[in-house]
Protein backbone atom coordinates (compact mmCIF):
# COMPACT_ATOMS: atom_id res chain seq x y z
CA UNK A 1 0.00 0.00 0.00
CA UNK A 2 1.36 3.30 -1.05
CA UNK A 3 0.07 7.01 -0.61
CA UNK A 4 0.35 9.80 -3.37
CA UNK A 5 -0.48 13.28 -3.54
CA UNK A 6 -3.31 13.70 -5.68
CA UNK A 7 -4.21 17.40 -5.52
CA UNK A 8 -3.33 20.35 -3.38
CA UNK A 9 -4.57 18.85 -0.47
CA UNK A 10 -5.50 15.33 -1.65
CA UNK A 11 -3.60 11.56 -0.89
CA UNK A 12 -4.59 8.48 -2.42
CA UNK A 13 -3.89 5.14 -1.06
CA UNK A 14 -2.80 2.52 -4.33
CA UNK A 15 -2.78 -0.86 -3.39
CA UNK A 16 -0.77 -3.26 -5.37
CA UNK A 17 -0.44 -6.89 -5.76
CA UNK A 18 -3.78 -6.95 -4.85
CA UNK A 19 -5.16 -10.62 -6.35
CA UNK A 20 -8.16 -10.00 -9.17
CA UNK A 21 -11.21 -9.75 -8.39
CA UNK A 22 -14.01 -10.87 -11.24
CA UNK A 23 -16.66 -8.61 -11.68
CA UNK A 24 -19.92 -9.07 -11.18
CA UNK A 25 -21.53 -11.09 -13.18
CA UNK A 26 -18.56 -11.58 -15.05
CA UNK A 27 -18.95 -15.43 -17.35
CA UNK A 28 -17.89 -16.86 -20.45
CA UNK A 29 -20.14 -16.93 -23.50
CA UNK A 30 -20.92 -19.56 -25.72
CA UNK A 31 -20.62 -18.25 -29.32
CA UNK A 32 -20.00 -21.15 -31.54
CA UNK A 33 -18.85 -25.15 -32.28
CA UNK A 34 -16.32 -25.27 -34.98
CA UNK A 35 -13.42 -27.39 -35.65
CA UNK A 36 -9.30 -26.34 -35.95
CA UNK A 37 -8.40 -25.95 -39.77
CA UNK A 38 -4.73 -27.25 -40.49
CA UNK A 39 -4.12 -30.05 -38.50
CA UNK A 40 -2.83 -32.07 -40.79
CA UNK A 41 -0.10 -29.41 -41.52
CA UNK A 42 1.27 -29.85 -37.99
CA UNK A 43 4.29 -32.37 -37.44
CA UNK A 44 3.71 -33.43 -33.70
CA UNK A 45 -0.24 -33.09 -33.98
CA UNK A 46 -0.49 -36.61 -32.17
CA UNK A 47 1.37 -35.89 -29.44
CA UNK A 48 0.02 -32.62 -28.60
CA UNK A 49 -3.72 -34.34 -28.53
CA UNK A 50 -1.90 -36.99 -26.14
CA UNK A 51 -1.64 -34.03 -23.67
CA UNK A 52 -4.71 -32.61 -24.36
CA UNK A 53 -7.38 -32.32 -21.43
CA UNK A 54 -10.83 -32.42 -22.26
CA UNK A 55 -12.55 -29.14 -21.59
CA UNK A 56 -8.64 -27.64 -22.55
CA UNK A 57 -8.91 -23.75 -22.63
CA UNK A 58 -7.01 -22.76 -26.00
CA UNK A 59 -5.89 -19.01 -27.04
CA UNK A 60 -6.22 -17.57 -30.51
CA UNK A 61 -4.32 -15.20 -32.22
CA UNK A 62 -5.08 -12.91 -35.35
CA UNK A 63 -2.20 -13.25 -38.37
CA UNK A 64 -3.78 -10.34 -40.21
CA UNK A 65 -0.39 -11.15 -42.74
CA UNK A 66 -1.85 -14.54 -43.30
CA UNK A 67 -0.92 -14.64 -47.77
CA UNK A 68 -3.92 -17.24 -47.67
CA UNK A 69 -6.55 -15.47 -45.31
CA UNK A 70 -6.42 -11.96 -44.12
CA UNK A 71 -8.92 -12.67 -41.31
CA UNK A 72 -6.92 -15.88 -40.26
CA UNK A 73 -6.82 -16.72 -36.71
CA UNK A 74 -4.51 -19.48 -34.86
CA UNK A 75 -5.42 -21.29 -32.35
CA UNK A 76 -2.49 -22.45 -29.72
CA UNK A 77 -2.70 -24.31 -26.39
CA UNK A 78 -1.99 -22.47 -23.29
CA UNK A 79 1.87 -23.30 -23.94
CA UNK A 80 1.68 -21.74 -27.47
CA UNK A 81 1.86 -24.80 -28.86
CA UNK A 82 0.47 -24.08 -32.64
CA UNK A 83 -2.56 -26.65 -33.30
CA UNK A 84 -3.87 -24.72 -36.50
CA UNK A 85 -6.45 -22.11 -37.81
CA UNK A 86 -10.44 -21.55 -37.20
CA UNK A 87 -11.99 -22.16 -40.55
CA UNK A 88 -11.51 -19.76 -43.24
CA UNK A 89 -15.66 -19.45 -43.43
CA UNK A 90 -16.15 -19.02 -39.90
CA UNK A 91 -13.43 -16.61 -39.05
CA UNK A 92 -14.47 -13.13 -40.49
CA UNK A 93 -16.89 -11.98 -37.51
CA UNK A 94 -13.95 -13.65 -34.87
CA UNK A 95 -11.97 -12.03 -36.30
CA UNK A 96 -13.74 -8.67 -35.94
CA UNK A 97 -13.89 -8.63 -32.34
CA UNK A 98 -10.59 -9.72 -31.37
CA UNK A 99 -9.00 -6.48 -33.99
CA UNK A 100 -11.77 -4.79 -31.69
CA UNK A 101 -9.66 -5.90 -28.38
CA UNK A 102 -12.29 -8.75 -27.41
CA UNK A 103 -11.03 -11.42 -25.26
CA UNK A 104 -12.23 -14.75 -27.24
CA UNK A 105 -10.89 -18.41 -26.47
CA UNK A 106 -11.63 -22.00 -27.50
CA UNK A 107 -12.48 -24.95 -25.02
CA UNK A 108 -11.73 -28.76 -26.67
CA UNK A 109 -15.37 -30.44 -27.47
CA UNK A 110 -13.94 -33.54 -29.26
CA UNK A 111 -10.46 -34.98 -30.74
CA UNK A 112 -11.38 -37.54 -32.82
CA UNK A 113 -8.41 -39.50 -35.61
CA UNK A 114 -10.21 -39.81 -39.26
CA UNK A 115 -7.38 -41.32 -41.58
CA UNK A 116 -4.69 -38.80 -41.53
CA UNK A 117 -6.80 -35.90 -39.78
CA UNK A 118 -7.11 -35.08 -37.06
CA UNK A 119 -9.75 -33.27 -35.87
CA UNK A 120 -10.29 -31.15 -32.83
CA UNK A 121 -13.96 -29.85 -32.36
CA UNK A 122 -13.89 -26.53 -30.27
CA UNK A 123 -16.33 -24.41 -29.01
CA UNK A 124 -15.71 -20.54 -29.30
CA UNK A 125 -16.35 -18.39 -26.28
CA UNK A 126 -16.49 -14.39 -25.46
CA UNK A 127 -15.31 -13.53 -22.29
CA UNK A 128 -17.29 -11.08 -20.70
Amino acid sequence: MSLIKKGKNELAIIHKDLPKVPKPFERDIYLFTTHIAGTSYIENIAELLEKMAPDEVLEFYREPKNSYDEYAIVVKTKRKEKLGYIPRIDNPVFARLLDAGKLLFGKVKSTEKKGNWHKIEIDIYLKD
